[in-house]
């Protein structure tokens, strides 16, 4: 079942109110820290001051037996994005080369963990997400090349949460279609996945062929390769929750629906 209103510890972090500070954020991440890492978060970043610190401080306060690093890519940001990151106390590395996929393959390359979860910039992240993620990678009976989870919409333009409620569970819906007619890869995103890094190295990392997605195409590389299935998943736990700027951009929510619709039954 899908959550129909934003849950109140997710509000906490965009609330201005109660919004985290980079002090606490950065004592937080102090505790997921353990260590030499485990896990890494690779997170892109470009000119995300007004909602980089909810998006740390929600994956520093996750509950996890990891030893997590979070990497953060400032992708040439004009605002005060790299300052804040280090005040959070969080690594923050500069990729100059434009673009996601540059950013995300700069992000594995630093990376020491042996699992890789990408992460965005603009994304609330549940306290199990880290654990929920990873745990089907480090179980072998899982046979998961790639992860990838659920997200809900947290609406910044005029669309209410309803609205998105019902939008949601039609995505599910093609989602669904996809993995039966198509290839389950196209479900996967950058902002909620993660494999194991020294595989992901082995297919070249986030390259893909021009008319594809970096993180789709990555799924289906790991796939091809015989490193495992594509696993969803399904936990309500591991549901982030990310806001709705890019449906904004591409015109909105009807556009987005109709963009869909034509992607997946009539491409």
């Amino acid at each position: 079942m899908r959550p129909i209103t934003i849950p109140a510890y997710i509000r906490n972090y965009i609330n201005e109110q109660s919004s985290p500070q980079p002090a606490t954020v950065k004592q937080a991440y102090q505790q997921l820290y353990k260590g030499s890492p485990e896990v890494s978060i690779v997170m892109p970043a470009y000119n995300e001051e007004t909602t980089i610190v909810p998006t740390l401080a929600s994956l520093c306060n996750n509950i996890t037996k990891w030893s997590v690093e979070i990497i953060v890519v400032n992708n040439n940001s004009k605002d005060n994005t790299e300052a804040l990151v280090k005040a959070c106390g969080v690594n923050c590395i500069l990729e100059t080369t434009q673009g996601i996929t540059p950013a995300r393959n700069a992000g594995l390359a630093q990376a020491r963990g042996k699992y890789i979860l990408n992460a965005d910039a603009d994304t609330i992240y549940p306290k199990d997400w880290i654990e929920e993620m990873v745990k089907p990678l480090a179980d072998d009976k899982a046979n998961a090349a790639i992860t990838y989870g659920r997200f809900s919409f947290i609406p910044v333009g005029s669309t209410g949460r309803v609205t998105y409620f019902f939008y949601e569970y039609l995505s599910d819906f093609t989602r669904y279609y996809n993995t039966l007619f198509k290839t389950e890869a196209v479900n996967v995103y950058g902002f909620n996945s993660g494999f194991r890094r020294e595989q992901g190295l082995q297919v070249d990392g986030f390259n893909h062929p021009p008319g594809t997605n970096e993180d789709g195409y990555l799924a289906l590389k790991l796939s091809n390769k015989g490193f495992g299935k594509i696993h969803q998943v399904t936990n309500p736990k591991a549901i982030v929750w990310t806001t709705d700027r890019r449906l904004q951009i591409d015109g909105g929510l009807k556009k987005a629906v109709i963009k869909r619709f034509k992607r997946v039954f009539m491409s």
